[in-house]
């Protein structure tokens, strides 16, 4: 990706995800993503759709919405799961970039305010992991 493409995902989140059946046909989600090190994440759990789909073909493209305006930017992409012992903590360094303004110690998760301690049980809980998207291509209004 250039320079341009990383600052529209630094500041727009909103995405939809598209992932594939068996039969080849689409499945989206819509999904929050967010750029780390370079690198474009975003959170699932071990029982969702598309957690199975990329098990069977880590192919995925994610559409990025301009929050309030009409560009945009596609991206195929390979995902990459990151679901082992470290996947709540990845969770909370993602959720810290997504809610830059939260209480210091802090995060919301679903209206709830939690603390740290109380934010990594819930994704242990939820068995939390991390989409890693590796970008092949990439293009869009943005």
């Amino acid at each position: 990706m250039d320079d341009k493409a990383r600052a529209f995902l630094e500041k727009n989140r909103s995405a939809a995800m598209i992932t594939l059946r068996r039969d080849g046909t689409p499945h989206v989600a819509r999904v929050a993503v967010a750029l780390l090190d370079g690198k474009i994440w975003s959170s699932g759990t071990q029982a969702r759709l598309r957690t199975k789909h990329l098990r069977r073909d880590p192919r995925s493209t994610l559409f990025v919405f301009e929050d309030g305006g009409f560009g945009f930017l596609g991206l195929e992409t390979e995902v990459t799961i990151l679901d082992g012992p470290d996947a709540p903590d990845l969770n909370l360094r993602l959720f810290q970039v997504m809610q830059p303004d939260a209480k210091p110690g802090h995060l919301a998760w679903f209206g709830r305010d939690l603390t740290y301690d109380e934010f990594l049980k819930m994704m242990v809980q939820d068995q939390r992991l991390i989409y890693e998207f590796n970008v092949k291509r990439f293009y869009g209004i943005y």
